[in-house]
């Protein structure tokens, strides 16, 4: 099992669009026991009411932080390797091998992670595939696929 003290994963939100996505992944993330990052700038203020409300009353067990930017993000998950998820990955989210601290990042709703991000950290790029009919996916049904698969990785090993 894991370590009460440390979340067995972290969840990334670069630069997210929409409160209720965000509120959703923030209940994801209490139900998996994970500690969500949102990097700024947000689309939304975080008292936003759309945001509670999509998070019901999860939000208060929350083990959230907000960082100004990608370094001090990297800043403060030094040591966690990150796995950034873009639907322009060549390999497959199943195809990672997860461990607890890992970190998964998910873009904005409207355009997904900078490509520089993407550049920097292809060898740690993953994809949900989906069929070429369906543009994208929900950023919160995005986060709950891969984090339930990470998560059973984790208990796995």
């Amino acid at each position: 099992m894991f370590n009460d003290q440390l979340p067995p994963l972290h969840i990334v939100l670069h630069q997210p669009e929409i409160p209720e996505n965000t509120g959703n992944v923030g209940r994801t993330c209490v139900a998996l026991g994970a500690k969500l990052w949102l990097v700024r700038p947000l689309g939304f203020r975080l008292d936003d009411r759309r945001r509670r409300r999509a998070g019901l009353d999860y939000w208060q067990h929350l083990d959230y932080d907000v960082v100004d930017d990608w370094a001090a993000l990297e800043g403060r998950l030094a040591g966690s390797r990150l796995w950034l998820f873009t639907k322009h990955a060549a390999r497959e989210y199943t195809e990672a091998v997860f461990l607890p601290g890992d970190g998964l990042v998910f873009g904005d709703e409207s355009t997904g992670l900078p490509g520089g991000l993407i550049e920097k950290h292809a060898d740690r790029c993953l994809r949900i595939p989906m069929k070429a009919e369906a543009r994208s996916l929900n950023l919160s049904v995005s986060v709950a696929v891969a984090a339930y698969e990470a998560l059973r990785q984790c208990r796995v090993s």
